[in-house]
């Protein structure tokens, strides 16, 4: 007989802490609201060493997505955020790496001539949790929703050695790069073991970390879910 049950949720769980998140408060007035490239750019250059670094990815730097009359617009182009003073940038790093990433605080990244202020360095290591999102994922411009979502299920086997249950894609997004434009979707993944979490939280799917494409971060738990195929 082969029985194989699912995981005990019950059992604590030690996520491995090489890979983890760190963030800084910001001063900034304003952004490009396409700004990824530029923000990679400005961050490769404060830190020499985080271009070779096949885990590091930098988090483009976000704020609600609408209010005060804001509303965040389908076409980036010549539009900026207005960053508050509670609005972080986040960057994905090897654990190795925090003091000379610790470094940046007190300094002022050039973002294509957008000036960033970095103060007060956090850590974020990773916990468990079953859902995930991530804002940007490298899609083909013509590949359909199913087409992008059983790629990423692939993926998902190949990186974290699990059979997704749950995923739902939303959002396309353009991002612009000098070598051309890049195409994304938002991707969240559900029902996730512990192990499995962790390593996509780490490792992310896909290219383009250094744009923050394939970055997963925890998601709030959700009742329902629309299954996939």
């Amino acid at each position: 007989m082969f029985w194989q049950e699912d995981e005990d949720k019950t059992l604590p769980y030690q996520a491995p802490d090489d890979v983890l998140d760190v963030s800084f408060a910001i001063s900034c007035k304003q952004l490009p609201l396409d700004h990824a490239w530029d923000l990679a750019q400005a961050v490769q250059q404060a830190l020499p060493w985080f271009a070779d670094e096949i885990v590091t990815g930098v988090h483009p730097i976000h704020v609600a997505e609408s209010g005060n009359g804001w509303e965040r617009p389908d076409d980036a182009s010549n539009q900026f955020l207005l960053p508050s003073r509670r609005t972080r940038m986040f960057l994905r790093i090897p654990k190795s790496r925090i003091p000379e990433t610790q470094a940046l605080s007190g300094t002022t990244l050039d973002v294509n001539g957008y000036a960033v202020g970095l103060r007060d360095m956090k850590e974020k290591p990773f916990v468990h949790t079953s859902v995930i999102f991530a804002r940007y994922v490298l899609s083909d411009e013509e590949e359909d929703e199913n087409s992008f979502l059983q790629r990423m299920a692939a993926e998902v086997k190949r990186v974290a050695d699990f059979k997704v249950k749950k995923m739902l894609c939303g959002k396309s997004h353009a991002l612009r790069t000098p070598q051309g434009v890049l195409h994304t979707r938002h991707l969240m993944l559900a029902d996730l073991d512990s192990g499995p979490s962790i390593r996509l939280q780490q490792y992310g799917l896909g290219d383009g970390r250094k744009l923050g494409c394939g970055l997963f971060m925890p998601h709030k738990g959700i009742k329902t879910l629309k299954p996939t195929e």
